[in-house]
């Protein structure tokens, strides 16, 4: 239906109530009073399932130089981004007890890995990872790897994500983090590298610990006392 009403056709043809579709915003009401556009216009469009299977909302990515480049769902009584992870109910179709999960940043991400034989990863919906992500991912593996692009925002990304990790690692539980080279993401890398090098990336993941620690030793000089003691009071 998604597919449908994102080519241009109305509700009616599609088969789906208007009413339904604008208060799930697949429409959206005109400012001219005319006919609802389709809120996915011109996109190619990914549809999001809960862990339960159901569509719970789309994405849709631009097929030209459109902005935004990435669309979601807006939150809905069945859809909330803070609550879903893309492509977690297909990894768990993949293997239903995965020893770990991959956590990228993009809808891209998460196919050009299946596609390559990588079936185990998933992404957020344009937010910082939440308590509730937390809970799915390690519900369903005891092991996740955060993978960024290792420019600025993607540091700042990883360490959101730490601080959401931290309170809920227990025993059994690990976090890893695997940073990219800078303007690379796992779309591009693993077009490029193959699944194997690609793999081997993930093995060599920096785990939780030493990312943490790592990245309180670049704020101060730890050659010198002072250094050390102000990493003692960080």
């Amino acid at each position: 239906v998604g597919l449908r009403l994102a080519a241009g056709r109305n509700a009616r043809d599609a088969g789906v109530d208007r009413e339904l579709a604008l208060s799930a915003d697949l429409l959206r009401a005109s400012d001219r009073g005319g006919e609802p556009f389709a809120y996915f216009r011109n996109r190619i469009i990914f549809p999001i399932r809960s862990i339960s299977r159901q569509v719970a909302g789309f994405g849709g990515r631009v097929v030209d130089d459109g902005e935004p480049k990435y669309l979601n769902s807006p939150e809905t009584p069945v859809f909330h981004k803070g609550r879903e992870l893309y492509g977690l109910y297909e990894a768990r179709q993949a293997d239903g007890h995965p020893e770990r999960l991959l956590v990228v940043e993009g809808y891209m991400d998460v196919v050009a890995l299946a596609q390559s034989g990588i079936r185990n990863a998933v992404a957020t919906l344009g937010t910082a990872t939440t308590e509730r992500h937390l809970e799915l991912l390690f519900r369903t593996a005891p092991r996740v790897v955060f993978c960024f692009d290792g420019d600025r925002a993607g540091r700042k990304a990883a360490w959101r994500a730490l601080e959401a990790t931290l309170p809920r690692l227990r025993e059994g539980r690990q976090a890893r983090f695997l940073f990219l080279p800078e303007g690379e993401d796992p779309d591009t890398m693993v077009r490029r590298e193959e699944k194997e090098a690609f793999a081997a990336r993930i093995e060599k993941a920096q785990p939780l610990s030493e990312y943490f620690f790592e990245h309180f030793t670049e704020a101060v000089d730890m050659s010198s006392i002072d250094g050390r003691a102000r990493l003692v009071g960080l």
